[in-house]
């Protein structure tokens, strides 16, 4: 995933304010991931299960990340796509869809976890991290199509 999300700042990077925030705090959110998750170099030796400050933080961060994808990136970028054509609308049009589908389980997952405390036995986070981390992975893409698309057909 931080491979990605380095490419897409490679390639688009400092073409647009909006894309660059947001592709900054797609790193921060993946990042976070990685800290909750116990990836390398961030693996826990005793296995435990990450403090509930991270898992709130994750949560915050993605939370955040969602709204400016949806009230920010996805409203220039489907502008963008209406005043330059039909094929560019049309692969809009067939990406927004399966990203809403990548929000419900980022939303499920945060209704699960943003109040999380030191009390809670958090059965099932693994599997509910996973899930999160592949919905993630997709969404990421689903993105980057649209970026594509967008600087492909409409930068001057």
């Amino acid at each position: 995933m931080l491979t990605r999300v380095e490419k897409a700042q490679q390639k688009w990077g400092g073409s647009h304010t909006v894309i660059d925030n947001w592709l900054n705090e797609r790193q921060e959110l993946i990042v976070l991931y990685c800290k909750i998750a116990g990836f390398a170099p961030y693996d826990k030796k005793d296995h435990a299960l990450p403090e509930p400050e991270q898992i709130q933080s994750f949560c915050q961060l993605l939370m955040d990340y969602l709204s400016a994808g949806h009230f920010e990136v996805y409203d220039d970028i489907a502008k963008a796509c209406e005043k330059k054509g039909l094929e560019s609308q049309k692969l809009a049009n067939s990406i927004y869809p399966r990203i809403s589908s990548t929000t419900d389980v980022a939303l499920d997952f945060n209704d699960k976890y943003a109040e999380v405390d030191k009390e809670d036995l958090l059965e099932g986070f693994d599997n509910d991290l996973s899930v999160i981390g592949e919905s993630l992975e997709l969404r990421f893409e689903l993105e980057d199509e649209l970026i594509d698309n967008l600087f492909s057909n409409h930068t001057d």
